[in-house]
């Protein structure tokens, strides 16, 4: 039952990500002035009906990923990357939600990194994972730190918030599956820190994160250097 239930929600999840991916583009082609003007209250609807639209992408995608946890089969290629264009992606990725916000990102990145033994894919998607979540719980006008260090044959990467906090009784929750904070009102499936931890481990690293409730968070994973010859 439990294969039948994890084919199920891959086959559906699919089936729904390319008509989505489809009625995106489709905005995108309503956006472009050379189709025609949009009224004020037409350009409200769509920009509603594009928000609706990514969150329903990015849900179908979280759902297509843990499908991969749970059927076991992780597909992983890990091969030596650098460690700015994982950074670069993930910061590009998530920028359009910063400027809503007027959130900066202020990236810092220790002198003559090392490549990083990564999948490329899985790791700029987790990055991009904790940058989102990190505006989401952060305040208008302020800033989401990356930094990126490399220590004892690892890179370390971390991405930290000044917003609300965690409270010290879920953080050992936190990267449970489906797991949301008690009352939290911002939206989600509980599934993206899951998945990364899923991610993370299955390329040999871990993941962690520190929280002062009231001060913000850091979330922090480690992966495997790329020996310099």
């Amino acid at each position: 039952m439990d294969f039948a239930k994890t084919n199920f929600i891959a086959t559906v999840s699919h089936e729904l990500k390319t008509p989505i991916s489809s009625i995106k583009m489709s905005l995108q082609l309503l956006e472009n002035n050379q189709i025609g003007e949009l009224n004020t209250e037409q350009k409200s609807l769509l920009e509603s009906i594009t928000d609706d639209t990514s969150r329903l992408l990015k849900i179908t995608g979280e759902l297509l990923n843990m499908t991969q946890v749970e059927s076991g089969i992780i597909q992983i290629s890990v091969v030596p990357s650098d460690v700015r264009e994982i950074v670069e992606y993930a910061v590009n990725a998530t920028k359009a939600a910063a400027e809503q916000k007027q959130i900066s990102f202020e990236i810092r990145t220790a002198d003559h990194l090392p490549q990083v033994f990564a999948d490329n894919e899985k790791t700029a998607w987790v990055l991009t994972n904790l940058l989102s979540n990190a505006i989401r719980y952060s305040y208008d006008n302020s800033t989401v730190y990356i930094d990126v260090t490399a220590a004892d044959n690892k890179v370390h990467f971390s991405v930290t918030d000044t917003g609300q906090g965690i409270s010290p009784q879920y953080l050992d929750k936190i990267f449970e599956r489906y797991f949301r904070i008690p009352g939290t009102k911002k939206e989600g499936t509980g599934l993206g820190l899951s998945i990364s931890k899923e991610f993370i481990q299955a390329q040999g690293g871990d993941i962690a994160v520190k929280s002062d409730l009231g001060a913000g968070s850091t979330f922090s994973f480690s992966l495997n250097s790329f020996p310099k010859k």
